[in-house]
Parts: structure tokens; C-alpha cells; sequence
């Protein structure tokens, strides 16, 4: 049965983890024109009304012969996301002035348009371009040419702006650079003519810098840092008022509580950044990444400490501890290559194909682990007829079965809606596929919370050896009692009140170690054993009493 409900769990997070992510689109560059620069790229969703601005900044010392310039622009809406997003940028600049789609159904709008500097010194100089506002058109049909329909712009031109989007829509927005030299024969040039300066270009709209691909994004982290305060505000109110029954598990939840709620923090001040500023400082979206790496790797080995029991079932891990650390520096290793990989640009590459692959290879084992003990831990309550802490796990299985059941539908979803469409036009929902998983594990993290939190009874859920095993003897007595009806068993003698009781000196040592050292005491003079030893023993024992 564990094995059943592992297998969905590695397939969905195969998937989940070679998804395509996404980073927040800027809205202001910082291009170096040179003479080696043909053609430049520029990606981004606009809302409608978006001015882009074009300036120029530099020194005119640095344009050799003094060369005019003419400075072309062309603008192209698409209905499908990814001809803007998934086009490599060669073949981006050949569609520098095609009045045509790509393909029939991939409609859209276009609309061209130049400047022309006398010199150097007028190009860095502000001023209205009146000549670029020209109309937009629809695009025509690759196998056809129906006559285009034309829109007027809707104002006047501001300071700098060059062009104005005319729907919420994806935007391909490509710039040449053109340099004529006036007065210069070819032959009597020894080298070709050089110059350097800076274009910047910025797009701001109803939302000052943030796309409407971004806005909800900003708005989900929000209101989940939100969320996390709340949690945390509750968690400490749980923790302040039982402080003395606190176990040692509560204080791992309240550590990813800490952690989610400064990773949301980040995140949402990272696009407040890119909203007012235009752009984000790489070294903040870079720690917002490591922080969310090591949040998740923190919230995996949570949710593996409560499935093996910890704190509740078994009162040390042993060397399941080690495999834990294990585990959770791999992932928080890949993780963090991944994030940084992706934030900088370099997220095709070999290295983050390999962090990739290695991130769905932890998670599908660590999924695995999970529902391994799970079953183990449930089993073995049911044996010790633990009724409170087994309804406490059987609630936290249905809760992890819930969550794989979800995931299984959004993966379906988002492979149909995102992946296996030629023309995506649900662009507006791609934040979705980052946020479910964000809020799939907050309702983890808080069923976690409720089932665990602290109260009087707290106690009733940690470990306790003696509880544990009178309870254990009592599930297996009636068991014996029965298995050996009418025969007299060996090492047992009838007690004062006709029950039997064992004449073992191992026992009665063990016996008086109970009753005069405090558990607290033993814990530490006592060698840490290992529990798989003491399962070990715990078996030899039983059937040296059944001999």
C-alpha cells in the first residue's frame, strides 16, 4: 500500500520540478549601443496605455566622424505568449518589420516607426518624437493579405515616449541602431567608424513599473506574508501559554513558520522593487532565493520528522538523523544552484539540467520516505492500541493524500492549459503554477499546526517509554494468553492475585532503573542506542519469553 501511494507522489514531483519557471519581469534597461550591436530584444506584458520611453545618455566625444543616426523601433503584440517569450532572440530580430503573423490563428497587432538624429550631440538631448506615434495594425495572414485595420493614437506624445501599447496583451518590442556617416567614402576609410553610448529604455503603465503578468503575483505574496504573521502570531500565543509543556517538534514548526514568513517578505519587497524602481538588485532577488531554498529544505524534513514520529513515537532517531542532514543539505545544495541559476539568466544551461534532475531525484525519494513511515508509524500505534496518537496520523495521512490528489489535478491542468497548447493564450494564470505549490504547503504547515499545536494535554502526544510499552504489553497479552492456552509456560510463576509475572533478572534490573532514575537522568548517562537495535532487542526478547 506505501508503495502505491509513493509512485504518484515521485511522478508529480518529476514534473513539478522540471517545470519551466519564471522570473519577474523588469521594466527598465540599460543597453550599450556600440557598432557591433545590429538589433536589440526586449520582452514583457504590457496593460494597455503602457508609454514606452526611450533616452539616450553619452558622451558625444565618443562618436567618431560625428555620424547621424536614424533609430528604428517596432512593436508586436501576440495573443500567444510564447512566440513572444520562447522565440531565441535571432530569430526575434528577423521579424523586424513583418506585417504578417506566424501562423494563421496567431493574431495580433503591430506598429514601426523611426528617429532620426542629425548628430551625436541631438541624440543625447530630450525631446518629442511626434513622427513615431504612427497607427498600429492588425496583422494579416500568413497565406493571405486582407487589408489591414488602422488605429489612431488615442493622445499626444509625452517627452522621450516613442510608442504606447493598446491592449493587455505579450510584447515584442525590437530597436536598430543606424549610423550614417555623411561626407565619408568607403575607400577612404582605414577602419570602420566607432561609437559608444547608452539607450535606455523604460515601460511604465497604470501600475507604475509591474506587468500584469507580475501584479497578481505581488498581490498573492502579500497576502501570504500575511498568512505567515498570522501563523506566527498564533504559534507564539499557543507557545506563551503552555511554555512548559512544549515539545521538541513544536519548535521545529515554529522555525518554518519563521522562515516562510520572511521568505514571503522578500519576495513581496522584491516586486514592490521592480514596481516603483523598474528593476530589482540581483544580490536581494539572489538571498530571496537562498532563503527560499533553505525554507523548503526545512519544511521537507519537517514533514519527514512528523511522519517517522519523533518526539511522539520514537524518542530519538538514531541514524535516521544522519540521512535527514543528508538530505536536507542536498536539496538546500541543488535548490540554491537552481534559484540563482534561474534569477541570473543562466537557467537553461547543463549545470541547472543537472540541479534540475537532482531536485526531482531528492523529492521523489523524499515523497517515498514519507508515506514508507507513515505506514510504519500508524501501523505500530495501532499495535500499542495508542487511539489518541493514532487518530492524530491518521488525520495527517488523509491530509498528505488530499495534497497529492490536488497536485495530481493542477499538474493535469497545467500540462493541458500551459504545456501541450501551440498557441498559449492563458498567460494571465502562469502565476498560478508557482503559487498553488506555495499554498499547498501552508495548508500542510497548518494542519501541522493544529494537530501539534501546544496545549495542557501536549504531553499526551511525546514519547514516553513506559506508557509505551505497558501499552504494548497489554495489546500483546491477550495475544499470548490465547497462543498458549493450557500449557504452562516456562520463567513464569503465578503472582499473589493469580496473575504470572516473570522471573528475569534482566527485567527486574530494568525495573528498578525505571522506578529510581528519572527518565530525564537516564537520557544522559545512559549510550544513545540506536532505534533500529532497539527493535532488534525488543524481538529477541519477546521470543525468548514465548521459548
Amino acid at each position: 500500500m506505501p508503495d502505491d501511494r509513493a509512485r504518484p507522489c515521485c511522478f508529480l514531483l518529476v514534473i513539478l520540478v522540471l517545470r519551466t519557471a519564471a522570473a519577474a519581469e523588469i521594466s527598465l534597461w540599460n543597453m550599450a549601443i556600440n557598432s557591433t550591436n545590429d538589433a536589440v530584444v526586449f520582452r514583457k506584458t504590457l496593460y494597455a496605455n503602457t508609454t514606452i520611453f526611450m533616452k539616450f545618455q553619452g558622451d558625444p566625444a565618443s562618436c567618431e566622424g560625428n555620424p547621424a543616426f536614424n533609430i528604428s523601433w517596432y512593436l508586436r503584440s501576440s495573443i500567444c505568449y510564447n512566440e513572444v517569450f520562447n522565440t531565441p532572440d535571432n530569430k526575434a530580430k528577423n521579424m523586424f518589420g513583418l506585417d504578417h503573423m506566424l501562423k494563421d490563428g496567431w493574431s495580433g497587432f503591430y506598429s514601426q516607426g523611426y528617429m532620426f538624429f542629425d548628430n551625436c550631440s541631438s541624440l543625447f538631448l530630450p525631446k518629442v518624437y511626434y513622427s513615431d506615434f504612427n497607427p498600429y495594425q492588425l496583422l494579416s495572414s500568413p497565406k493571405s493579405d486582407p487589408s489591414n485595420r488602422t488605429f489612431n493614437w488615442p493622445d499626444k506624445p509625452e517627452i522621450s515616449a516613442v510608442a504606447k501599447a493598446w491592449e493587455d496583451s505579450p510584447y515584442l518590442f525590437l530597436v536598430k541602431v543606424q549610423p550614417i556617416f555623411r561626407g565619408v567614402d568607403d575607400d577612404e576609410l582605414e577602419g570602420p567608424l566607432t561609437f559608444d553610448f547608452t539607450m535606455k529604455v523604460e515601460m511604465k503603465g497604470p501600475h507604475d513599473y509591474s506587468s500584469p503578468a507580475d501584479w497578481p503575483q505581488m498581490m498573492f505574496f502579500m497576502v501570504m506574508c500575511i498568512v505567515y504573521v498570522l501563523f506566527g502570531v498564533l504559534w507564539l500565543f499557543w507557545s506563551a501559554c503552555y511554555w512548559r509543556d512544549l515539545l521538541r517538534i513544536q519548535f521545529w514548526i515554529g522555525a518554518v513558520i519563521i522562515l516562510g514568513m520572511l521568505e514571503k517578505a522578500v519576495f513581496y519587497s522584491e516586486y514592490q522593487s521592480i514596481r516603483y524602481r523598474g528593476k530589482y538588485v540581483l544580490g536581494a532577488v539572489i538571498f530571496a532565493e537562498l532563503l527560499s531554498a533553505l525554507k523548503r529544505s526545512l519544511a521537507r524534513i519537517l514533514v519527514l520528522i512528523v511522519s517517522l514520529g519523533y518526539g511522539i513515537v520514537k524518542p530519538r532517531l538514531g541514524t535516521t538523523v544522519h540521512r535527514l542532514v543528508t538530505v536536507g543539505l542536498l536539496y538546500l545544495l541543488f535548490s540554491s544552484v537552481e534559484g540563482v541559476l534561474r534569477v541570473t539568466g543562466g537557467f537553461y544551461g547543463t549545470v541547472a539540467l543537472v540541479a534540475n534532475l537532482s531536485l526531482s531525484l531528492i523529492d521523489s525519494c523524499v515523497m517515498w520516505w514519507i508515506f514508507i513511515s507513515l505506514s510504519q508509524t500508524t501501523r505500530l500505534l495501532k499495535l500499542r492500541r495508542n487511539l489518541v496518537k493514532l487518530s492524530l496520523y491518521q488525520h495527517f495521512t488523509k491530509t498528505l493524500i488530499f495534497s497529492v490528489v490536488a497536485s495530481i489535478i493542477f499538474i493535469i491542468w497545467t500540462t493541458k492549459v500551459f504545456k501541450m497548447v501551440d498557441c498559449q493564450t492563458g498567460w494571465r494564470d502562469l502565476w498560478v503554477d508557482d503559487a498553488f505549490w506555495r499554498l499547498l504547503f501552508s495548508t500542510i504547515l497548518l494542519v501541522i499546526m493544529v494537530l501539534l499545536r501546544p496545549s495542557a494535554n501536549s504531553q499526551r502526544f511525546s514519547h514516553s517509554p513506559l506508557m509505551d510499552d505497558d501499552e504494548e504489553e497489554e495489546a500483546k497479552e491477550p495475544m499470548l494468553n490465547e497462543a498458549f492456552e493450557g500449557m504452562k509456560l516456562r520463567g513464569f510463576k503465578p503472582d499473589s492475585n493469580g496473575s504470572q509475572k516473570q522471573l528475569s533478572k534482566e527485567d527486574e534490573d530494568l525495573k528498578w532503573v525505571e522506578e529510581n532514575i528519572p527518565t530525564a537522568v537516564a537520557d544522559v548517562a545512559l549510550p544513545v542506542m540506536l532505534d533500529e537495535e532497539e527493535e532488534i532487542l525488543k524481538t529477541k526478547m519477546e521470543r525468548s519469553k514465548m521459548e
